[in-house]
């Protein structure tokens, strides 16, 4: 039986010094058959150990509705069987660039601001949650010949809060369900974020993407004795719709990562392989230095141009940081695994159609009676997908603005069934004024929420109202259209499907192609030209987002998605179809964009 320890100046495994070389993998962003070989790649780059979050939404997405928990213990058992070492965040907050900050929007919508606090209700949520998920961890603890080795509580919580009881409350939530080793906190290289965040007798380690120096010094004013980690080395970034994407030049990054190793310290790459944001969990940002301003959201991709790419392929950061890591490793490096092979090229005509309000007389809830303001999101229980409101305009009355107060993020205005325009946050009145008496209809959709900073939490949908000129309009019915609605494939092939042509500019668009070859291949690339806004699923299996916004413009395709034969591919578009088709091939170039240093 080993153990794993933390010293007053190394880690020690099995009594003997270890050095942690991590990279982050997130198994959720990555399709479960696909786990063995992102792993392998890892190691094949130079890494002893994998690091993980845990969203809390993703598998819990109601209450006590709990939804393959042992996802994260069939993954710790393939790290063990790649020989590597783990290291789990499970929060209950985790950022991530996932959708609220992977807590479940029926957490946030019940205990709003009091999340993350010491709140008795929201403590016996996370008590609950950790029951369920930590055996997961526990029976994996490298003590009982597992692979996990540290667990991390909460995460970065001092850029949100300073409530040493809650820290305190989940430390020992955690002992409680058995976690015995090492506990650990990660919080920025700063007084106030470590002051806040860390805890007395816990390790504490940084996030930073360089000057490592700089922020082990500060880490030293707060702790003298301890190991030196970064928790989170930020090789790479994420994307935000309608913005160019970022990059990190590689040489830089592999200096960067140099003078960690050169002060002594251990390292989590983050990204080392970052996956996808399947099923429409991208999160979102707020502009601005204390991040609260402009909405930003986040791309499907989460490739963050990192080592190993979206598509599992190495790339020239793979080979520069594989060099560095090769001087701190023991013996050789391991060969890489074959790289995956791409799909051939092939059109998928999308040949039949239903109109988006067929969609959800098929799929959607029951529509709320009228209410007097509408009901958000939270108050409908809905985390991913859209709303439709409706709301009468009384008359006779001339021509006035119209507009949604308090829209979170975008709707598709129809006026007595007439498409009126698209409004957003920034521009939420009509650019033609409305008379009355009229019917609207605002097809409402959240585009992630918001996973880091003071805005985390906020709610979805029309949050305060409908107005016409300075007056609110009441009698509002709202009816919501899951994006889980999707996963029932019987209930997909029972909408009354016609030619796609007579389907209009919003629906469910659907085609088949065929594959030949489909076990040997690897990943595939989907583009749809001409198409705005909505998601994609292929065989099923929601691959996420589509917005012409840019800069994505093709969705990943995990290779074991797809089937030997026949394949069939929906497209749900939310604002104006393209041509009835998409292309698939086998992928996109490496990424390239504006360059990042890997400062937050």
């Amino acid at each position: 039986m080993n153990d794993f320890t933390v010293g007053d100046d190394c880690f020690r495994l099995g009594g003997k010094p270890v050095r942690l070389l991590s990279g982050a993998l997130h198994y959720f962003r990555v399709h479960e058959a696909q786990w063995d070989h992102r792993l392998s790649m890892l190691r094949a780059m130079g890494l002893n150990c994998v690091e993980t979050y845990v969203p809390w939404n993703l598998h819990e997405p109601r209450p006590g509705m709990f939804r393959d928990v042992g996802a994260l213990g069939r993954f710790l058992d393939a790290v063990g069987r790649a020989g590597l070492m783990a290291i789990v965040r499970p929060g209950p907050y985790i950022c991530a660039e996932w959708e609220n900050g992977g807590l479940p929007v029926w957490v946030t919508g019940r205990f709003g601001r009091r999340v993350r606090t010491r709140d008795e209700g929201y403590t016996a949520a996370v008590e609950r949650w950790f029951g369920e998920l930590l055996p997961q961890v526990v029976r994996r603890q490298v003590t009982h010949g597992g692979p996990v080795i540290m667990v991390q509580a909460e995460n970065e919580y001092g850029s949100y809060g300073s409530d040493r009881v809650h820290l305190d409350e989940l430390v020992g939530l955690l002992r409680r369900c058995g976690v015995t080793v090492p506990l650990f906190t990660s919080d920025g290289p700063e007084d106030h974020m470590l002051t806040g965040g860390s805890v007395p007798g816990l390790l504490a380690t940084a996030n930073f993407g360089s000057g490592a120096r700089e922020a082990f010094e500060v880490m030293r004013r707060h702790r003298r004795r301890g190991p030196l980690m970064c928790m989170e080395f930020w090789c790479g970034w994420f994307d935000h719709w309608g913005a160019e994407p970022v990059v990190r030049d590689p040489a830089e990054t592999a200096d960067a990562l140099r003078e960690i190793l050169e002060c002594g310290a251990s390292v989590n790459v983050y990204m080392a392989h970052g996956g996808t944001n399947f099923g429409g969990w991208a999160g979102a940002n707020r502009g601005g230095p204390l991040q609260d301003q402009e909405f930003l959201p986040t791309v499907t991709s989460y490739d963050y141009d990192a080592p190993v790419d979206e598509y599992g392929r190495p790339t020239e950061k793979f080979r520069l940081l594989r060099e560095v890591l090769a001087e701190y490793a023991e013996g050789p490096l391991p060969e890489l695994p074959p790289e995956p092979v791409g799909l051939s090229p092939v059109r998928v005509e999308l040949t039949q159609g239903v109109a988006l309000a067929g969609v959800l007389d098929g799929l959607g809830d029951p529509e709320t009676a009228e209410s007097g303001v509408p009901p958000t999101f939270e108050d409908l229980g809905v985390d991913r997908g859209l709303v439709r409101y409706r709301v009468g305009v009384p008359g006779p009355r001339q021509p006035y603005p119209l507009g949604a107060v308090g829209l979170r993020d975008r709707a598709v205005v129809y006026v007595d069934g007439v498409r009126a325009g698209v409004l957003t946050e920034e521009l939420a009145v009509l650019e033609e004024p409305v008379a009355g008496p009229a019917e609207v209809e605002l097809w409402v959709e959240s585009l992630g929420r918001v996973n880091y900073g003071p805005r985390l939490g906020e709610q979805k949908g029309i949050t305060v109202g409908v107005v016409h000129e300075r007056q609110y309009l009441h009698g509002v019915r709202a009816r919501a259209l899951r994006l889980d609605a999707f996963d029932d494939a019987g209930a997909v092939a029972g909408l009354p499907f016609g030619n796609a042509g007579e389907a209009g500019r919003t629906g469910l668009f659907r085609g088949f192609f065929e594959v030949t070859g489909a076990a040997e291949t690897g990943h595939a690339g989907l583009e749809l030209p001409g198409w705005t806004r909505g998601f994609v699923w292929v065989n099923g299996f929601c691959l996420g987002r589509y917005w012409s916004a840019g800069p994505q413009r093709t969705l990943y395709v995990p290779g074991p998605v797809l089937r030997e034969g026949a394949n069939e591919v929906w497209v749900l578009e939310l604002e104006d179809a393209g041509e009835p088709f998409v292309g698939l091939g086998p992928g996109v170039p490496v990424r390239t964009g504006t360059p990042g240093d890997g400062r937050r």
